[in-house]
């Protein structure tokens, strides 16, 4: 299965603060915004998403369809496939996508510990 670009999404409470702190360690806003509440900060291939109240606890996010760099992958897998394979290995989904729709859609599940996987297709 290909998932896609990885990264980690935080829930934070200061959007500038978590910014700052990034930035010290390296890192460099590459999407986002901050009027919407969320960067996406880069170093090197690595990514790390800041999220201010969109979302209860951190995640672990992947994009079928994106490089780390947010670029168009020549082939992926449609998250509607991994849904499916998700589920012919009787792995719970905590949000389905629809089935009967093509483009971008997204899940969710849980590992056994209860931390959040987003599975997020934006095209």
């Amino acid at each position: 299965m290909k998932l896609g670009a990885f990264s980690i999404s935080l829930s934070v409470k200061d959007l500038q603060k978590s910014k700052d702190f990034y930035e010290k360690l390296g890192f460099t806003a590459m999407g986002g915004n901050m009027e919407q509440n969320y960067l996406i900060m880069k170093n090197g291939s690595t990514l790390v998403g800041l999220f201010q109240a969109m979302f209860d606890g951190n995640m672990l996010t992947f994009n079928p369809g994106w490089d780390e760099n947010a670029q168009n992958l020549e082939s992926f897998d449609d998250v509607r496939d991994i849904q499916k394979h998700l589920k012919e290995n009787d792995v719970e989904l905590e949000k389905a996508a629809d089935e009967t729709t093509s483009g971008p859609e997204h899940i969710f599940l849980k590992d056994p510990d209860g931390n959040m996987i987003l599975i997020d297709q934006h095209r």
